[in-house]
């Protein structure tokens, strides 16, 4: 079975849907009918849309102040209904007209009783009920307030209105009377000082007789006029809801049904600039909903992510009920309101979990299973430590008062709602390294202040003290000075932990720079740690420190300067290049002495550069020793191995630097090691320490920094993770013939045997691919013809955003994939591989994208949507008929995919994109801004780059003539 054969599959799911409640699918426009009758009119800007509830008629409100009529599906424009705003003014008494504009349409609504009957809003305070049968003003709403929306009463009976100047108005529609020239009442809420707008308004009516009336802005300008506020009103009854972000739309959950009397709303949907809210209306406080997809995985930016996969059913199980346990706290228990579309896809296999370190200090647990990311869990590390933002402890502080708290009521009546929060309240919280044990239920997460945390899961609440132990990575230096933050204070009282995972132990290593790597061995109670003073080992179960490692050059001191000082740095690295540039010109120069020993030394050192470097490599210089930050800990891992004989194996501790150094430990673990228990002089194993000895250190020839360490068991394959052997979930590893030990460096692959470290094989990635290792993953590819075969694969991203597969322990390049642009520097340091053969990384703060390596894992949306009134077939050039589908591709009446042909998967190239990302109709050159206004302009700009798009595609297809393991088109 050869790696090149597999197929890979982008999919391009925003992965925070879900497609069995509401599905956003990407959707291929079938057709593209150009109206030049519409664009040549003389409306510049379209400025409102409605359809109406038969579905077959599209008014189109424009700034001109015309609404024009199209026929749907054909959008052809129907001219004997375009209403302009002359035959408006006609109507108006001479007073109100006083030779002003009706300014643009700002609302279209239809009348909820009477079809063919529509009010049309004017931007002046102008509303106009318009009958489109007799095409007649029936009536006539004289407003002098600048008009901002519509919404109908569900009667017919009145409407409500809202304006710029924070009020809305409540106008009756009563018979024979044609103008109108007051409202029934008028209100500004949050007056009487200047308010902003209220962008848009609901009334809706309840059995319980008093409306629920909802709208957005109105806050009063100078003190509020900041804040994302919606508000909530019924009787006495009033919230405002305050979010972080704007407030794109919002709409209720109600009943539809005409013989009902009442909306009786249920939800409110908030549509917001960065998160989706839903609001329970039927219990009271209103509170909010827990999102079951479409949840915020930017809620606070996210650091780092770590995936589990296959876990255990016992582990999921008491991960959802703490994630239960926390949503009953803050939410309500309502079922989530929105449903809609079928799942087609599969029960997953088995539970995957993709864990997201954040900068606030939270770990979020999400379901990555399927296509969407279900939030399951949520851990906090902030409880554990004193912050900036930790409210008074003092009970003498009258603001700790709940007396003088209940006194002091808000106005407006403010709550916040939504979980995205951009801004951090200590950065020091920031998690920058996560591992999770699946067995043995114990998680380590490593911040940006020095900090490890061993956390333990737990059922139940607790209230406890949390051990906490200093780790000096400069204990044997003199002359270093930290420059940068402080290290976070613990906090000196016990703190209250929810079920879930529950603090252990605290290691805090000094200097207090960030974590750069972290490795945790359940099986001996150890974790490992690295930042870029050193690494250290601490035993969590009998909480001693084992080991302390400085890794820093003695002119390394930039690391002791901390984040804070990186200008300084940057221009003593300016001068340090200078000089060499100078060095080099001054050494060229004496060189160009010409000699004959001179020229026979030149013919020499060009003979053995040739002889060195063969004519497809690239000359790879080597670094300076006292580079910069050249001690940053890159990687740490564990290993039960052959390291100081070739006959007794044991635990080891493996370390690699940013200067190409690798330090290698034989560690004495109680009970462990050579199949005998380590117990002295009869002392009982839980007294006995944990021991390291250096037991080899190797330094990479040109000083690239490590990026990977992995033991490769007699086999040649990875050794398994903790426990997994011990309790027969893996297969055991090979003891009996030699180990070796894979190092990935920036530069190069390289294999050495155990225990002597001799090379074996090296592939110089750098040298001959002209680009620098930035991940790297053992993988497990299983075979599609044979269900008990597998291979083990080395997997490598690089700085220009491709995937090189590689076979173990030969090295030997398998294939090149094409999968991130090079451009995009974050999603190549966000990307996690799973082992499984698939991966994750982010195409925005927002958006992981998953893809796939394997030809039998993939995980791709299979789902549709029932809809009311069915699309017609589209006939095409050949007489078949095309039935649109879910997932994007659309099929003939042979079961044929349209333009594509079946093909053995061994034809399959190297896959790329169908559509380059220079090209108009790439994803990520098209974006949609929802805050603008359509312009005639730009749906002649839009038809002709479409047009563009489809010739570009033909030609580069026409060139390429090869197929794509693209599953979404």
């Amino acid at each position: 079975m050869k790696i090149g054969n597999f197929r890979k599959s982008v999919i391009m799911s925003h992965l925070l849907s879900h497609p069995n409640l509401l599905l956003v699918v990407p959707v291929r426009i079938l057709s593209i009918i150009k109206f030049p009758n519409f664009l040549s009119l003389s409306a510049t800007r379209v400025t409102v849309l409605l359809l109406l509830k038969s579905c077959d008629l599209l008014c189109v409100g424009t700034e001109g102040g015309g609404v024009y009529f199209l026929e749907v599906p054909s959008l052809s424009l129907k001219d004997n209904q375009t209403l302009l705003q002359d035959q408006i003014t006609h109507s108006l008494p001479d007073d109100y007209r006083c030779g002003k504009s009706l300014g643009p349409v700002e609302a279209l609504q239809e009348h909820p009783q009477q079809s063919g009957k529509i009010l049309i809003g004017y931007s002046r305070g102008l509303v106009v009920l318009w009958d489109l049968s007799i095409r007649h003003a029936e009536q006539l709403f004289l407003g002098k307030q600048q008009l901002e929306s519509l919404v109908w009463e569900r009667s017919g009976n009145l409407f409500v209105c809202s304006h710029n100047d924070g009020g809305y108005s409540v106008w009756a529609v009563t018979s024979g009377n044609t103008c109108n020239h007051q409202p029934v009442s008028s209100t500004i809420p949050y007056g009487p000082f200047p308010c902003k707008a209220i962008s848009k308004i609901l009334w809706r009516t309840t059995q319980a007789g008093s409306p629920v009336l909802l709208y957005s802005g109105g806050m009063p300008r100078a003190s509020y006029g900041d804040r994302h506020c919606l508000t909530i009103q019924q009787d006495k009854d009033h919230v405002t809801l305050d979010f972080t972000s704007r407030v794109i739309d919002f709409f209720t959950v109600h009943s539809v049904e005409q013989e009902r009397e009442f909306d009786e709303p249920s939800a409110l949907v908030v549509l917001l600039e960065e998160e989706l809210v839903v609001i329970d209306l039927q219990t009271p406080g209103w509170p909010s909903m827990p999102t079951p997809y479409l949840a915020p995985l930017h809620s606070s930016a996210i650091t780092c992510s770590c995936h589990i996969s296959s876990v255990p059913p016992k582990l999921w199980e008491r991960l959802v009920n703490a994630g239960k346990a926390q949503q009953s706290r803050q939410h309500t228990h309502r079922s989530w309101p929105i449903c809609g579309g079928k799942n087609l896809a599969p029960p997953p296999k088995q539970q995957e979990l993709l864990l997201t370190g954040h900068e606030d200090g939270t770990v979020r647990f999400w379901d990555a299973s399927g296509v969407a990311l279900t939030p399951l869990y949520k851990l906090s590390t902030a409880n554990v430590f004193h912050t900036d933002c930790d409210p008074s402890d003092d009970p003498q502080d009258p603001s700790n008062d709940p007396d003088m708290q209940q006194e002091e009521e808000e106005w407006p009546p403010f709550r916040k709602v939504g979980c995205f929060d951009p801004y951090s309240d200590d950065p020091r919280l920031g998690i920058q390294k996560i591992s999770l044990c699946k067995y043995s239920n114990k998680l380590v997460v490593a911040g940006t202040a020095g900090q490890v945390i061993v956390l333990g899961l737990s059922d139940e609440r607790s209230d406890h003290f949390v051990d906490v132990s200093v780790v000096d990575l400069l204990y044997d230096r003199e002359g270093f000075t930290w420059k940068g933050h402080d290290r976070l204070e613990p906090r000196s009282k016990p703190a209250p932990f929810p079920p879930g995972f529950q603090p252990l132990v605290v290691v805090q290593c000094l200097p207090p720079a960030s974590v750069t790597a972290v490795a945790l061995h359940a099986e001996w109670n150890l974790i490992a740690f690295g930042t870029s003073h050193g690494f250290g080992l601490f035993d969590y179960h009998r909480r001693n420190a084992v080991l302390a490692r400085c890794t820093l050059h003695p002119n390394d001191s930039l690391a002791m300067e901390g984040p804070l000082s990186r200008v300084k740095s940057l221009k003593k690295s300016l001068r340090q290049s200078f000089r060499r540039i100078r060095k080099s010109r001054v050494s060229g120069k004496k060189r160009t002495i010409t000699t004959p020993t001179s020229k026979v030394q030149e013919a020499n050192a060009a003979l053995a550069e040739q002889e060195e470097v063969a004519p497809v490599q690239r000359r790879i210089e080597p670094r300076s020793a006292d580079d910069s930050l050249s001690g940053v800990v890159r990687c740490v891992c564990f290993a039960d191995t052959f390291l100081r004989d070739g006959t007794h194996h044991g635990p080891t501790l493996w370390a690699g630097t940013n200067s190409g150094s690798v330090y290698a430990y034989a560690l004495e673990v109680p009970g462990v090691g050579s199949g005998r228990v380590c117990e002295r002089g009869g002392a009982s194993e839980s007294s006995v320490c944990v021991e390291a000895v250096l037991g080899k250190e190797i330094q990479l020839m040109h000083r690239a920094p490590v990026v990977s360490i992995c033991v490769l068991d007699g086999r040649g394959k990875p050794l398994p993770d903790p426990y997994e052997a011990s309790q027969d979930l893996a297969i055991a590893p090979d003891m009996t013939n030699a180990h070796s030990v894979l190092i990935a460096s920036e530069e190069q692959l390289k294999v050495f045997s155990l225990p002597k470290v001799s090379a074996k094989t090296k592939f110089k990635l750098t040298a001959h691919e002209g680009c620098r290792v930035r991940k790297v993953a053992m993988v497990v590819f299983s075979s599609t013809a044979q269900e008990d075969y597998s291979e083990h694969t080395l997997v490598c991203l690089t700085n220009l955003g491709d995937m090189h597969l590689f076979s173990i322990p030969a090295l030997r390049p398998q294939v090149r994939y094409d999968c991130i642009r090079k451009e995009d520097i974050s999603g190549i340091a966000s990307c996690v591989f799973t082992r499984n053969g698939q991966g994750f990384y982010l195409i925005s703060p927002s958006e992981y994208e998953r893809f796939s390596l394997s030809a039998k894992v993939l995980t791709e949306p299979l789902c549709f949507v029932q809809l009311d009134r069915p699309l017609e077939p589209t006939p095409t050039s050949d007489g078949t008929t095309v039935q649109p589908q879910a997932n994007g591709t659309h099929k003939n009446q042979m079961g044929q995919a349209e333009g594509q042909t079946e093909e053995p998967p061994s034809c399959l190239s190297s896959p790329i994109l169908d559509t380059p990302l220079d090209s108009p109709l790439s994803c990520a050159d098209l974006t949609l801004d929802s805050t603008a206004e359509l312009t005639v302009e730009d749906v002649r700009d839009f038809l002709t780059s479409v047009d563009e798009a489809e010739n570009n595609l033909k030609n580069i297809k026409e060139e390429e003539g090869r197929s794509t393991g693209i599953l979404i088109n």
